[in-house]
C-alpha cells in the first residue's frame, strides 16, 4: 500500500487598478493535505526484462516472484508455496521444515538445489562449484524481497549449470531515512519460534542494511528439533550517480536433529515416529563480497565482483538403513560410536562483465563479455570415530577414514550479442569456453595411497542461440538452446570402500537445454505461458560391475549413460474481478514431464543392467498447483492445492518397497495450503496460515545418499501466525 500526502501553499499577487485608492493585496491560502491510496493487488508471477543489469534475459523463460508483498509462509520457508506458480518446480522436503530449500526443474536432482546456480543478490553461493555445488548457506525468507529464476538456456552466462540460475534478491533500506527498523516475529506448531530484525537507511552518500534472525522449531516428527540463526549486513557508498562500491557479508547457521529415515511399515503406522536420535547435521557458511558498479556511458555497463564461500558442513551419524537400530550395547551399556564428517569450504571467485549497446546498420545490438575465475580448496574428512553420547558433539576419537583435499580452479569467458534485426525480433547467439581442472590428493585408509591422487582437465565449449519474438506489448514468443554442462563431483571419484574402484578417466556432464514458449495475455482478464522443452543430460554417473585380471568383482564408479527429459510447462492466472481496492483471480502452474535412461547401464546385484527407457528417478509425470488469490484494499488471501504425481526411487523403476524403505515408488500427494496476509498500513503486517490443512501424510522421496535411505515424512497439519512491525 502506498500512501503519501501532497500539501500546496499558493501564494496569489493581485494588483487591482480598479480602484486607485486600494493598495495591493497578497492572497494566500494553505489546501489542506490530500492522502492517496492505492493497494498492491497483484499476485501474478512476473518476467525480468530483456536487459537485467549486466546479463540478456529477452528470449529466456524467466520468471520473478515477489516474497514480500505476498501472503506466504516465510518463517517455515514452504517451498511449495514459495515457487507456486513456477510450473515443474519440484520440491523436496528433506531437512526439516524452515532450514533450506531443495529444488529442481526440468527432471532435475533437487539435493540442495545443486543443478542451479545460486545467488544472493547476484553473489554465487553455491559451496563449491566443482566439488560440491549445494547450497547449504540459508538466509531467511522475511530477508528476500524477491526470487528470481532464470532457465537453463541463459546458462551461457552464468555457469552453463542445467538447471539455470535462482537469485534470491534481499530487501533494501529505505532510503528516505537515515534509520528505519524492521520486526517480523512468528510462532506455529511444532514450538516453532522466529525472530527476524533488521535496520537500515541512508546518510548523504551512505547506504546499509543489516539483519538478525533466530528461529528453533522442535520438528513435527519425534527427534527433529532445528535451531538456525544468520546474520547480514551491506554498505555502498556512491561516489556519484554512475560509479558506486558495495559492501556485503551474510552468514547461516542452523543445527537440525536427524529423526533418520523409516520403512514403509513405520510410515504407515506413525509418520511422526523417529529411527534416530543421536544424529546431527551443521552447517556453517559465510558469504562475502565486494562489488563495483560503474556506467562507462549512457551504453555501456561495467560490473566487478570479489566474492567467498567459507564455513564448514558438520554431520555426527549412526548409519545404516531405517531397519538398522541404533541402541544401547547391553554389554558396553553404551550406544555405538557414531560416523563424523567434515567438509571445509574456502571457495573465491571474481566475475567480470560489461554490457554495451550500440548500433550497426541501423540495427539495434547489445554485447555482454563476461569472465569469470575460481579458486576452491575443499576439504573433506569423513568416517571419523565419534563419540557413543547423544548429544551434537563433532568430536573424533583418532584419524578420519578419508582425509583428503579437493583443489580446483577455473577461468570462462562468455560473449553473447543480442540483435534486433527489426524492433519486435531479436537473435542472441552465445558462447561460453570454460577452462579449468580439479586435483584430488589425501588419505584414504583402505586404499593404496597411489590409488588415491586423482587430476581430471576441463575444456569445456559451449554454444547457444536465443530468439525472441513481440507479437504485441502483452504476446511474445521465445526459443532458446543452449549447451550445459556438469563437472564431476567430489563425491563421484571417492571409493565407498575396498570394493570400489573410480574411473580415472571420468567425462564431465554434457548436454543442453531447449525450450520454446508463448507468454501473452487475452484482454486483461487472462495471462498466460506454455513452454515446451527437450533437456538432454549426458555421462550421467553412476556403478557398474567390473573384474579384475584374477577374477574379482568390484564396484566401478563410471559413468553410465545419458537421460533425456521432455515436457510442457503451463502458466496461466483468470482475473474475474481487478479493481483498485479489490480482486479475485484463479491460478494454474502445471507440469507435465517425460524423462528417461537412454544409452544407459547400471550395476544390479551382481551384473549390468540394461536401464534404456527406465524413468528417472523423482521425476514425476505431473506436478499441479492450482489456487485462488482474493485481495481487498490491505487483504489478501491465497488458497492453494499441490499435487504431485508418483514416481520412482531409483533407476532400476522398483515398484514394491523394499523391507528397508530404500526403493519403491513415490506415491502421489495433493497438500492444500491457506495463507492470509493483512496491510493494516505502512507500519503494521499481520500474516496467518495452514499448511497442509486436511492433515495428508505423505514424503516426497526416497535419497539414495544422505540424509540416509529410506521414508522422511514431510510435515502434516501445522499453523503459523506473524505480526510485521516497521518503524
Amino acid at each position: 500500500m502506498k500512501s503519501f500526502g501532497i500539501s500546496i501553499i499558493l501564494a496569489i499577487a493581485v494588483f487591482s487598478g480598479i480602484d486607485a485608492q486600494r493598495d495591493s493585496i497578497t492572497f494566500s491560502k494553505i489546501l489542506d493535505d490530500i492522502v492517496v491510496k492505492a493497494y498492491n493487488q497483484s499476485m501474478t508471477v512476473k518476467n525480468l526484462p530483456d536487459i537485467h543489469g549486466t546479463y540478456i534475459i529477452g528470449g529466456r523463460k524467466s520468471e520473478v516472484v515477489e516474497i514480500n508483498s505476498a501472503p506466504l509462509n516465510l518463517a517455515e520457508k514452504t517451498g511449495r508455496q514459495l515457487f507456486a506458480k513456477i510450473p515443474g518446480a519440484f520440491i523436496y522436503d528433506m531437512d526439516g521444515s524452515g532450514n533450506q530449500i531443495n529444488i529442481a526443474t526440468r527432471g532435475l536432482d533437487p539435493h540442495r538445489s545443486w543443478e542451479f546456480n545460486i545467488r544472493q543478490n547476484g553473489i554465487v553461493i553455491n559451496s563449491d562449484i566443482y566439488g560440491y555445488p549445494a547450497s547449504h548457506y540459508s538466509m531467511p525468507m522475511e530477508a528476500v524481497q524477491r526470487i528470481e529464476l532464470v532457465r537453463g538456456t541463459a546458462a551461457l552466462q552464468y555457469g552453463a549449470e542445467f538447471g539455470g540460475m535462482i537469485n534470491y534478491v534481499m530487501k533494501t533500506p529505505d532510503t528516505t531515512q537515515a534509520i528505519a527498523a524492521e520486526s517480523i516475529n512468528s510462532a506455529g506448531s511444532y514450538g516453532l519460534l522466529s525472530s527476524y530484525n533488521s535496520l537500515g537507511g541512508r546518510y548523504g552518500k551512505w547506504t546499509y542494511f543489516g539483519y538478525y534472525q533466530k528461529r528453533v522449531s522442535d520438528g513435527y516428527r519425534k527427534n527433529s528439533r532445528s535451531t538456525s540463526d544468520a546474520q547480514y549486513f551491506s554498505l555502498r557508498y556512491d561516489f556519484s550517480s554512475k560509479f558506486n562500491v558495495s559492501f556485503e557479508i551474510g552468514r547461516s547457521n542452523y543445527t537440525y536433529q536427524i529423526p533418520g529415515a523409516l520403512t514403509d511399515k513405520m510410515f504407515y503406522e506413525e509418520p511422526r515416529q523417529s529411527t534416530r536420535s543421536r544424529n546431527y547435521f551443521n552447517p556453517e557458511i559465510y558469504i562475502p563480497s565486494i562489488q563495483f558498479n560503474y556506467d562507462l556511458s549512457p551504453n555501456t555497463r561495467l560490473n566487478w565482483v570479489f566474492s567467498g564461500v567459507f564455513g564448514e558442513r558438520r554431520s555426527v551419524l549412526f548409519e545404516g538403513f531405517a531397519d538398522k537400530p541404533d541402541e544401547i550395547n547391553a554389554i558396553t551399556n553404551q550406544y555405538a560410536n557414531r560416523v563424523v564428517d567434515l567438509d571445509r569450504f574456502n571457495s573465491k571467485t571474481t566475475e567480470l562483465r560489461l554490457l554495451h549497446h550500440y548500433t550497426i546498420a541501423n540495427a539495434k545490438n547489445i554485447l555482454t563479455i563476461g569472465v569469470r575465475y575460481f579458486d576452491n580448496d575443499m576439504r573433506r574428512r569423513q568416517k571419523g570415530k565419534g563419540s557413543t553420547s547423544s548429544e551434537c558433539d563433532f568430536s573424533v576419537e583418532g584419524p578420519f577414514g578419508r582425509d583428503l583435499n579437493y583443489l580446483s580452479n577455473s577461468i570462462a569467458f562468455s560473449i553473447e550479442n543480442m540483435i534486433y534485426l527489426t524492433p519486435d525480433f531479436s537473435v542472441s547467439p552465445g558462447f561460453r569456453y570454460e577452462l579449468g581442472q580439479t586435483s584430488m590428493n589425501g588419505y584414504i585408509s583402505y586404499l593404496d595411497p597411489n590409488d588415491i591422487p586423482n587430476l581430471i582437465s576441463h575444456k569445456i565449449p559451449a554454444l547457444g542461440l536465443n530468439l525472441n519474438y513481440k507479437i504485441n506489448v502483452t504476446n511474445r514468443l521465445y526459443a532458446g538452446f543452449s549447451q550445459a554442462y556438469r563437472p564431476v563431483l567430489f563425491k563421484d571419484i571417492i571409493p565407498g570402500s575396498t570394493l570400489e574402484k573410480a574411473n580415472k578417466n571420468l567425462k564431465d556432464a554434457l548436454g543442453y537445454n531447449f525450450e520454446l514458449g508463448w507468454k501473452g495475455s487475452i484482454k486483461s482478464y487472462l495471462k498466460f505461458e506454455i513452454t515446451a522443452f527437450d533437456l538432454k543430460y549426458n555421462n550421467r554417473l553412476g556403478n557398474l560391475i567390473n573384474t579384475d585380471d584374477d577374477g574379482t568383482a568390484y564396484i566401478y564408479k563410471t559413468n553410465i549413460g545419458d537421460s533425456r527429459t521432455t515436457g510442457l510447462e503451463f502458466y496461466g492466472e483468470l482475473s474475474l474481478i481487478s479493481t483498485n481496492n479489490k480482486s479475485i483471480s484463479f491460478f494454474t502452474s502445471t507440469s507435465w514431464m517425460n524423462g528417461k535412461y537412454t544409452n544407459a547401464t547400471l550395476a544390479i546385484g551382481n551384473e549390468n543392467i540394461n536401464i534404456n527407457g527406465n524413468k528417472i528417478e523423482s521425476v514425476p509425470t505431473w506436478i499441479s498447483r492450482n489456487g485462488i488469490n482474493f485481495a481487498y484494499q490491505g487483504i489478501k488471501t491465497a488458497l492453494q492445492y499441490s499435487y504431485v504425481s508418483e514416481s520412482y526411487s531409483d533407476q532400476i523403476n522398483s515398484e514394491t518397497p523394499s523391507l528397508n524403505g530404500a526403493t519403491g515408488m513415490v506415491p502421489a500427494y495433493g497438500i492444500w495450503d491457506f495463507n492470509t496476509m493483512w496491510t493494516l498500513n505502512e507500519s503494521y503486517t499481520f500474516r496467518f496460515g495452514v499448511n497442509n490443512a486436511l492433515n495428508h501424510q505423505y514424503f516426497t522421496k526416497r535419497p539414495l545418499f544422505y540424509p540416509g535411505p529410506g521414508i522422511w515424512s514431510s510435515d502434516g497439519r501445522g499453523f503459523v501466525i506473524s505480526l510485521g512491525v516497521k518503524i
